[in-house]
């Protein structure tokens, strides 16, 4: 039995998407999702570019789930895939100016406009503690 190479895709990053959707981290799929999203959130949005590379899978998910255990936390949680969601992750990555299109990527919103950003520079290199130390300062900084 032959499966499709969407299937198998889906397959692959459904354990990915899970990672960050079972912190309560809800999904962007669509950029109408995207757009009703990040620029109306009051108070402040994490937004977590995920990818398939294993920087996301060593680095960055696990970071993102330490953070989540700070006392401040995001008003909102979301997240886009990027190779999966093509449009959503492109409408997303509009909001996250000047920086370059990076996956996987951590951005922290404040009323729309962006107040943090880790580039996957910052990732790939560094220890999920270390990702994780580096949005709890910026959560105590942005955070109410």
């Amino acid at each position: 039995m032959s499966m499709s190479f969407e299937r198998y895709m889906a397959d692959m990053v459904t354990p990915m998407r899970t990672e960050l959707t079972r912190l309560g981290i809800t999904e962007l799929l669509t950029p109408e999702q995207v757009e009703a999203s990040l620029p109306n959130a009051e108070g402040t949005a994490l937004v977590v570019v995920n990818s398939v590379c294993g920087c996301a899978a060593g680095q960055c998910r696990p970071g993102v789930a330490r953070a989540l255990e700070n006392e401040k936390l995001p008003t909102h949680l979301y997240t886009v895939f990027a190779g999966q969601e093509k449009e959503a992750t492109a409408k997303a990555r509009e909001y996250f100016a000047p920086y370059p299109p990076s996956s996987p990527s951590i951005a922290l919103m404040k009323n729309g406009e962006l107040v943090h950003f880790i580039e996957r520079h910052m990732i790939e290199n560094r220890g999920a503690d270390e990702i994780a130390a580096e949005l709890k300062q910026a959560f105590d900084k942005h955070c109410d």
